[in-house]
């Protein structure tokens, strides 16, 4: 399925779950006829209990909803919890349900990692926040700085055709072979308030999203912006940063200082040395962790989704974005940015760079090439199709006082 640029769109940007989620509940009690739900996460707290009371509600007043969560990232659902969505008409799906192995997840790899919301054809909502209290400012200094946007218009005709595709054929055929990507979809007439969706599976759409930002960083002028939560891309996208600073764009990137995980900013700063000597400019925020995948260039062009700039999001998860040519969107989000980069991020200069021993060189270019060629080599383990399969409603309701002792584990639907 392939997308072209649409015009005529209204964009809004929404900035943590404090923005999201009210706009999110809102459309859904709008609903009149639909309503679509992609997630990666969606947690038994006070946002998922949330989102499950719109769309019981929703459900009960005769809106078709559909929901599909990632077996791998929620895994953790209340049968009752699932249960009362089901009995209310909600049809809810789990992407890769997969058994327990000696107490252990399997489904490790090809995630279903995109955020999508869309309500009557009509409003869409893509991003990377997922339904989780970790997205509101009051969970703590865990809480999570993020990004989505709210579009309506053209473009929502794209989202609404992509989601309902995925319900309707949710299977991949698991090919590593044949075209790697599509050639990403050219803006002949470059203007305001223009979309474009573009996404990764693992069939022909495998490396759209980051030739979509090779294209971004050869063709900036002016000013590259970009903040990714992890960020440890390959060497095509590193190579494109490199080559834009030097001609002197002013690049910029901002990566977690306080991560969620250790790892990402080990990772992250086995490049330090790369970049900075290059002239790009790296910031860490430390306010609290980041999980934006956000990027600005030059006055119009940006992008708001669900990929990272690491081997899971390029090489492995279905990941969706939202690519636009707007002044107006891109002043607002570079300004967020640059807020972020004034008040709470510290600036990695060469002085605080990583010292180029020896070893450091060896254990750079040792984890760099693994992480590389990783998706490759999972691409050759012995795997399966994943499938994304339907909650049916319990077959004897009296049973559910029984659920309800052990509701702390996820009932899978049957194979």
């Amino acid at each position: 399925m392939n997308f072209e640029w649409r015009d005529g769109n209204r964009i809004a940007l929404l900035e943590n779950g404090e923005d999201f989620f009210p706009r999110v509940f809102e459309a859904i009690r709008a609903a009149e006829r639909e309503v679509i739900i992609e997630t990666f996460i969606l947690f038994y707290d006070k946002v998922g209990q949330a989102l499950q009371e719109e769309l019981v509600a929703a459900a009960k007043r005769g809106v078709q909803v559909d929901i599909t969560v990632d077996a791998y990232g929620s895994p953790d659902l209340p049968r009752d919890f699932v249960d009362e969505m089901v009995h209310a008409g909600v049809r809810f799906r789990y992407y890769d349900p997969r058994p327990l192995v000696m107490g252990m997840r399997t489904n490790l790899f090809r995630r279903l990692h995109r955020k999508i919301v869309v309500v009557d054809a009509r409003l869409g909502f893509i991003g990377g926040i997922n339904y989780s209290a970790e997205h509101l400012g009051d969970f703590g200094p865990e809480a999570k700085q993020d990004y989505a946007v709210e579009v309506e218009g053209p473009i929502v005709d794209d989202i609404h055709r992509f989601a309902r595709d995925a319900i309707n054929s949710p299977e991949e055929t698991h090919r590593w072979w044949g075209k790697r990507s599509q050639k990403p979809a050219n803006n002949r007439n470059p203007g305001n308030a223009q979309a474009l969706l573009v996404y990764r599976d693992n069939d022909d759409h495998r490396a759209d999203i980051e030739k979509h930002y090779l294209e971004m960083l050869r063709n900036a002028k002016r000013e590259v912006v970009i903040a990714n939560a992890y960020f440890f891309p390959g060497y095509r996208l590193l190579r494109e940063m490199r080559n834009a600073a030097q001609r002197g764009v002013r690049v910029v990137l901002i990566v977690q200082g306080e991560p969620d995980m250790a790892i990402v900013k080990v990772g992250a700063q086995m490049l330090y040395n790369y970049l900075v000597k290059a002239g790009v400019e790296i910031y860490e925020y430390c306010l609290r962790p980041l999980h934006g995948k956000v990027a600005t260039m030059d006055e119009h062009w940006s992008t708001v989704g669900s990929s990272n700039l690491d081997p899971l999001s390029l090489s492995l998860n279905l990941e969706c974005n939202l690519i636009f040519h707007d002044h107006a969107f891109n002043r607002e989000l570079r300004g967020r940015l640059e807020t972020l980069i004034q008040n709470h991020c510290e600036h990695v200069d060469s002085s605080k760079v990583p010292k180029r021993t020896y070893w450091h060189l060896a254990k750079t270019m040792l984890v760099f090439h693994f992480l590389r060629h990783f998706p490759a080599w999972v691409g050759w383990l012995p795997g399966h199709t994943p499938k994304i399969e339907l909650v049916s409603p319990p077959v004897q309701p009296e049973l559910e006082t029984q659920d309800r002792v052990d509701s702390s584990i996820p009932r899978y639907p049957q194979r």
